[in-house]
């Protein structure tokens, strides 16, 4: 299962930057369309969940082994 969401993150992480960097060239263009800004809100709270699972796994897996 974690094998799993390791994988979900880093796939997440990358949209996450790409959306980041799409952000930052429609900026240097001209206008930005306010949905565009918004746009990596989502993969970071997605980043902020799965890294917080991915952070507290080993602190679990040694009270269950204990």
């Amino acid at each position: 299962m974690s094998r799993l969401i390791r994988q979900f993150h880093r796939w997440v992480s990358i949209f996450f930057t790409l959306t980041v960097l799409g952000n930052f060239a429609a900026m240097a263009v001209g206008t930005v369309p306010q949905w565009l800004t918004y746009l990596p809100l989502l993969p970071l709270f997605l980043l902020l969940f799965s890294g917080l699972y991915l952070f507290t796994l080993p602190y679990f897996g040694k009270r269950r082994a204990g």
